[in-house]
């Protein structure tokens, strides 16, 4: 029998090929510090999103996958970058212009506008926690204000500061001539202000660690790099953190690759290993355009978790990391159906199939059964039908469609329908657009009603939608999915569905010819209309 062990040294889901590369690591010998480093970085300048916690999500699955094949131990940093200042005011906070009197000034120095913790920068770090606490991730948190004041970070300024030209010349080399002019790794943090500086070095002094510089008055000033009076510029400052702390794996967006070689650049000139990386893809909002925490553009945690639970927007991060994929509302009911498809799977696999089966990376060894015996989507446009307003009108048709179904004893399923009801109200009943039949498709839904008047079997999902298709090949759909359209359309006021034989074994047969009725009269689309 395949060990567990070795099944992960052969799986072929994409976090057990990250965690074995990230083994060749130490080939030659095991980390000095006694475990392999994962690290996250945050940038609070707005509210997390989603993409935020795809990052802790999916690194946590690699490190779990090396967890399995390596006794090695592991741990997980997540690292705000709140001594940054804040550049400008994110669209989607109260009290705008409050903030904007404090431009420049480092996000853990500008008031919270929500009024609820010492700085806008605790807020936002605290909202992340907060995200990743939900979801019971095991990281350790760094704040960049902490780790710069307190001394942590003093040693790499030093070093900073002593090949202060080597970090330039890696540097200089990615900017426009004109920047080129102004550039340096250092942001002196001005003591009077507290406002982040974007200026020249007169000096940077390799034997005192300081720097000279003039700030925009003209006054010049000598600072010690050390103790919080400067910070790093972004880029130098990720090279930096990871010589720092000695960081083994870190992942981040398509739009941080092409920096990769000048972090690893700087990582090097200051004494540390680079690390391993990944680089997945963006995601994208309804438009295509890329997701900001700035814009508060796609979705947020909190929205996807008014429509469904935790584990299906993990699933959704696992799913091809490195392909682009729009992060929208709709895409919530496939994965929650996905989801508890591949739950269902999981039981019957060997140790190989469940390493390489999506739940695996999300429960780890603690895999629920599903009790989902009615799809999400078929409750959604049950929803739709009965027009609910609260879960107990789904619960009467779900009762008699599966007997021994019960809110106690089916509590994913009990949750589904009430998420069901309340995405059908905010997101489906706005959208919903009826139409008439045309006279082809009359003829097919009269002819579907005649054979469902005659119907004598058992609601059978899949006898009936052996019917809903007779009907549709005997009246010359092609393709088929024109029937199905249409049925959708004219029943349920939208372009896609259910399997519609599962739909009706669950509304009930009588209830789906008093539907088709009132769809051939004419009912919803007048209701539409008015």
């Amino acid at each position: 029998m395949t060990s567990l062990r070795e099944a992960g040294l052969q799986a072929k889901a994409w976090p057990f090929e990250e965690a074995r590369a990230l083994l060749k690591r130490f080939d030659k010998a095991p980390p000095e510090k006694g475990h392999v480093l994962f690290e996250t970085g945050y940038g609070p300048s707005g509210l997390p999103h989603i993409g935020t916690f795809g990052e802790v999500l999916r690194t946590t699955m690699i490190r779990r996958a090396f967890e399995i094949i390596s006794d090695i131990p592991t741990r997980l940093i997540c690292f705000s970058d709140d001594l940054d200042g804040m550049r400008k005011v994110p669209d989607n906070v109260p009290s705008p212009g409050m903030l904007r009197e404090h431009l420049q000034r480092p996000l853990t120095s500008v008031p919270d506008p929500f009024g609820e913790y010492p700085s806008f920068g605790d807020h936002n770090n605290a909202m992340l926690r907060r995200f990743l606490d939900t979801f019971g991730f095991e990281y350790e948190f760094i704040s960049a204000t902490e780790f710069y004041r307190s001394g942590r970070f003093d040693d790499i300024l030093r070093r900073a500061a002593e090949r202060y030209d080597a970090i330039m010349e890696i540097m200089l080399a990615s900017l426009r001539e004109e920047r080129q002019q102004t550039y340096s790794c250092f942001l002196p943090i001005h003591p009077e202000t507290g406002r982040v500086l974007y200026v020249p070095m007169k000096e940077v002094n390799a034997r005192d660690h300081t720097i000279t510089f003039d700030d925009e008055d003209g006054r010049e000033w000598t600072l010690p790099v050390t103790g919080g009076n400067v910070k790093l510029q972004w880029k130098p400052d990720f090279g930096a953190r990871w010589a720092a702390l000695d960081v083994d794996f870190e992942m981040y967006g398509k739009d941080h690759s092409t920096n990769t070689p000048i972090y690893d650049g700087i990582c090097e000139v200051l004494g540390g290993r680079k690390p391993n990386h990944f680089t997945y893809e963006l995601f994208l909002d309804e438009g295509g355009q890329k997701i900001s925490k700035s814009k508060g553009n796609g979705l947020t945690i909190d929205e996807w978790l008014s429509y469904a639970a935790t584990e299906s927007l993990s699933y959704f991060m696992y799913l091809k990391p490195k392909t682009a994929k729009r992060l929208h509302f709709d895409v919530i009911p496939k994965a929650v159906d996905e989801y508890h498809q591949q739950l269902r799977a999981y039981a019957g696999q060997d140790a190989a199939g469940k390493l390489n089966n999506p739940v695996f990376h999300i429960h780890g060894h603690n895999v629920p059964a599903s009790n989902m015996v009615v799809p999400f989507a078929m409750l959604l446009n049950l929803a739709s039908v009965a027009g609910a307003e609260d879960k107990s009108v789904l619960w009467s048709f779900i009762k008699r469609y599966a007997p021994e179904a019960d809110p106690a004893t089916h509590p994913d399923l009990d949750a589904a329908a009430g998420f069901a009801v309340r995405y059908y109200q905010d997101r489906v009943k706005p959208e919903k657009h009826y139409r008439l039949p045309d006279a082809k498709e009359r003829a097919a839904m009269e002819d579907l009603v005649a054979r469902l008047r005659v119907w004598d079997g058992p609601p059978d999902a899949e006898a009936l939608q052996s019917l809903v298709f007779a009907v549709g090949r005997e009246h010359g759909f092609d393709p088929l999915r024109d029937w199905f359209k249409a049925l959708y359309e004219v029943l349920l006021g939208a372009s896609e569905g259910p399997r519609f034989g599962g739909f009706i074994a669950l509304y009930g047969v009588a209830e789906s010819i008093a539907l088709i009725e009132q769809g051939l009269a004419g009912a919803f689309a007048t209701e539409a209309a008015e």
